[in-house]
């Protein structure tokens, strides 16, 4: 019995240590809770936002400004605190987030005067993703047409002119991706589905660096395939647009091998690009 009574008082005590531990926890978690989430005035907030920027902690920087939102939803500084948050995603390297908050402002504010800034890095959140030539080029596309935007609804700004500097190399890439594929197809044989490729290069991407190129793959595959005609045009367009490149001197010696020359004919599909090269 003197057994049982002495379980029970230790019983008892553990059961009030445990009690007093967790509300000691309980408390504690409140405290922090209440450090991380309680309220502050807009100004406090977003001006939180800002030192994060500076000191380039963008994590805690699209924190203060989603807390702006969240705790004063109505006032001017929300809208703001909007695209500043879709800023600091991007320069955290987080452009998914960033084109989700971009889209919803623009959405939500169209008239805002920050709007052109808002399609603009979109557009800058696409191009930052591009990736090598070997790699599906979705995300060019993407970031051509957001850049395509930007030009078209804001030419006259400084974001519509360096969209249209960005879209050099945004075509650039998806030229290069088409004369990797020709070149492989090239290399398989398949001269006629490499031809396309080229083609498109030049109907496409005509003021790219790989135009050169692919007229003298070009005038490789037709010879190969025996159609002359097309070979010593595209060596024609070539040596009128590229006279001194080494594209040039290698689609004449081709030619030179089979007795032939460089002649413009006028039949040729390639007429129109000896046209708008004069």
């Amino acid at each position: 019995m003197h057994h049982n009574f002495t379980e029970q008082r230790l019983y008892g005590t553990l059961l009030r240590a445990i009690c007093l531990c967790l509300a000691v926890l309980v408390t504690a978690c409140s405290e922090d809770e209440g450090e991380t989430y309680r309220a502050r005035t807009v100004e406090r907030l977003y001006n939180l936002g800002v030192d994060a920027l500076q000191r380039e902690d963008y994590k805690n920087a699209v924190v203060s400004f989603d807390e702006v939102e969240r705790q004063h939803p109505y006032s001017v500084w929300a809208t703001k605190a909007q695209l500043m948050s879709a800023y600091a995603s991007y320069k955290r390297d987080d452009y998914d987030e960033a084109i989700v908050g971009l889209d919803r402002f623009i959405e939500l504010h169209p008239g805002n005067p920050d709007v052109a800034y808002a399609y603009y890095l979109k557009g800058l959140s696409y191009y930052e993703q591009i990736s090598d030539v070997g790699r599906d080029q979705k995300m060019t596309e993407l970031a051509l047409s957001a850049l395509r935007d930007v030009m078209r609804r804001y030419p006259d700004t400084k974001y519509g002119r360096d969209a249209r500097a960005k879209l050099d190399l945004v075509n650039d890439h998806l030229a290069g991706k088409e004369m990797a594929v020709g070149r492989y197809y090239q290399q398989r044989r398949e001269f006629l589905a490499a031809i396309n490729r080229f083609r498109s290069v030049l109907q496409n991407y005509q003021t790219t660096t790989h135009v050169p190129e692919a007229l003298l793959r070009l005038t490789e595959s037709y010879l190969s395939l025996g159609i002359t005609d097309e070979a010593q045009m595209a060596a024609a367009v070539l040596g009128h647009n590229f006279p001194g490149s080494k594209w040039y001197a290698d689609s004449y010696a081709l030619l030179e091998q089979r007795n032939l020359q460089p002649v413009q004919k006028q039949s040729s599909w390639l007429s129109w690009m000896w046209d708008w090269a004069n």
